[in-house]
């Protein structure tokens, strides 16, 4: 499996060759102004004013999500994934480095995609402004996408990446045995702030592992010591992770993959899909 996080020199070094695709995966998601408040909007936009040369953007928000689902951001069958994929310059063989503008969350959530479906993909560690940093160019413009004939990747969709809302159910009431963990704020995990979502608060018995507290300031992941202190009390068994909507999510399973975890699993649905069920429990405060 390719290592998860490269750096600008490593990118730079390699941006021209055949076979490197580069995908900017930003969304705009506004905080939320009140409960329910699910303001979101494509990252196009931004991609178009400034972004890596050479790149293209993966919209996560309509055509790397599943339209049919009652939920946002929900992954999408491995073969539609697969075909949208193809019409970005991905394709059997295809080496792929994703990036975004927004503290790697974004970037993190299209790597655990494509890695689930069996691509060779990377995270541009610190997003375009690492590249930046580094004195790398920058282009505008909305350049032509790449497209490929649909189907010219073949997804290879791999076991234990996700739970569902029964599974999690399950695991509380105490058949399944894994620890869970809730990678949104502290503020969001006790209820104290607005949420996207139908209620606030965090699944009872959960966890606490903020992914924002996963990156400096610059937006690079913190050193692997660091990140094994954050995450020191989460046992060797099974790892569930979820958020709101299965973004923060992902950062935290990319964290836990740097840590040579293979045990991680994303629950997609999150938050979103567990407060609009009302027989769900949900519980607000500090964790136990």
């Amino acid at each position: 499996m390719a290592r998860p996080l490269v750096d600008p020199a490593w990118l730079a070094e390699r941006a021209t060759r055949p076979g490197l695709v580069v995908l900017d995966a930003t969304v705009a998601l506004a905080a939320p102004r009140h409960d329910g408040d699910h303001r979101s909007s494509s990252g196009r936009d931004g991609w178009a004013r400034e972004h890596i040369p050479g790149s293209v953007h993966a919209d996560l928000l309509h055509d790397l999500s599943d339209p049919g689902s009652p939920v946002h951001f929900a992954r999408p069958a491995p073969a539609v994934l697969a075909e949208r994929l193809g019409g970005l310059g991905v394709t059997d063989g295809t080496t792929v480095v994703v990036y975004d503008t927004a503290g790697g969350l974004w970037a993190a959530r299209l790597w655990w995609l494509l890695r689930w479906i069996g691509v060779d993909v990377h995270v541009l560690d610190g997003g375009l402004r690492a590249w930046r940093d580094a004195g790398l160019p920058t282009e505008a413009g909305l350049a032509t996408t790449t497209t490929t004939t649909p189907g010219s990747l073949t997804p290879r969709p791999r076991d234990g990446y996700w739970v569902g809302k029964d599974d999690l159910v399950s695991w509380s009431e105490g058949t399944v045995a894994a620890t869970v963990v809730c990678a949104l704020s502290p503020e969001a995990f006790r209820g104290e702030v607005p949420s996207r979502y139908a209620r606030r608060g965090h699944i009872p018995g959960s966890a606490n592992v903020p992914a924002r507290g996963l990156t400096g300031p610059d937006g690079r992941y913190l050193p692997i010591a660091e990140l094994r202190t954050a995450t020191t009390d989460l046992g060797d068994g099974p790892i569930w992770v979820y958020c709101g909507g299965g973004i923060s999510a992902a950062s935290l399973a990319l964290a836990l993959t740097l840590l040579g975890r293979d045990d991680v699993a994303v629950y997609d649905g999150s938050l979103e899909e567990w407060a609009a069920d009302p027989a769900l429990p949900l519980t607000v405060g500090e964790q136990r």
